[in-house]
């Protein structure tokens, strides 16, 4: 009975993942005219933000397709690879946003600032 709790419980706590996530930073583009403005110390520590935030959707997008769902909650599964897929197109736009960062920081700053 513990193990259907448990289970039960993991399963919540992914679906409430997955609604509190949301779809809102799907879809939007990188703007690379917002950095344009910053300082060399600024985009550095842009670059390691979004660093950070990669690093940490990873462990999250890890955590969540380890998660083990029970083979009675067909649903289970489908809501996992929703969120798993989810957490990786945010880690493709992270990615893009830190490359952007990179290409203006390389055209405008000494490599003694980076």
């Amino acid at each position: 009975m513990t193990l259907l709790i448990s289970n039960a419980g993991r399963l919540s706590a992914l679906l409430a993942l997955s609604l509190a996530a949301g779809c809102s930073s799907l879809g939007s583009t990188v703007n690379p005219a917002k950095y344009d403005s910053m300082s060399c110390t600024e985009l550095n520590n842009a670059v390691g933000d979004i660093a950070r935030d990669i690093s940490q959707t990873a462990i999250t997008r890890g955590k969540v397709a380890n998660t083990s769902v029970p083979k009675w909650l067909l649903v289970g599964a489908r809501v996992k690879s929703a969120v798993a897929n989810r957490e990786t197109a945010r880690i493709e736009k992270l990615k893009q946003q830190q490359d952007a960062i990179i290409a203006i920081r390389a055209s405008r700053c000494s490599t003694s600032s980076r």
